[in-house]
């Protein structure tokens, strides 16, 4: 009878091979980790945009539900204050930080104190129509958003 020698192998890794490893592991943690950290320090708080979207919106609703033409019949007079504005031209650059103390956007809830509001005002025809293009802006930071409506004349 032969007595045959066996061999027992252990599968497993060397030192090297496992420090290998974990070195490849770290740096592509690392990588993930300042891309992650680069998205999160630029991208846009999804709560503060979603903030200026509504407040560009109900702006604008506001500016276009108003007249084409000064009602008074002044032409070119801006009211006091915005309980008086009564045409779509008295909006016409405003530019704002809206704040406790803001001199157009008052009683405005604490959690929109911050925002910059911009409104402007121009002449524009929708083919023959005359109308007025009204641009709102609101920012927040480096975030911004616009919208744009138009308010025709009203047909006589």
């Amino acid at each position: 009878m032969s007595m045959t020698r066996r061999r027992w192998h252990c599968g497993g890794f060397t030192l090297i091979e496992l420090v290998v490893a974990i070195v490849i592991v770290s740096v592509g943690a690392v990588g993930l980790l300042s891309v992650y950290s680069t998205s999160v320090r630029y991208g846009a708080d999804p709560m503060v945009r979603k903030q200026a979207m509504a407040l560009a919106d109900s702006i604008l609703e506001e500016v276009l539900l108003k007249p084409y033409e000064d009602p008074d019949g002044l032409p070119n007079t801006v009211e006091a204050s915005r309980a008086l504005f009564d045409d779509v031209d008295d909006y016409n650059g405003v530019n704002e930080t809206i704040s406790a103390t803001g001199p157009i956007f008052l009683s405005m809830p604490a959690g929109l104190y911050g925002y910059g509001v911009r409104v402007d005002v121009v002449g524009a025809t929708l083919g023959s129509v005359a109308a007025k293009r009204v641009t709102v802006t609101v920012s927040r930071g480096g975030d911004s958003i616009t919208m744009t409506g138009y308010r025709t004349q009203d047909p006589t």
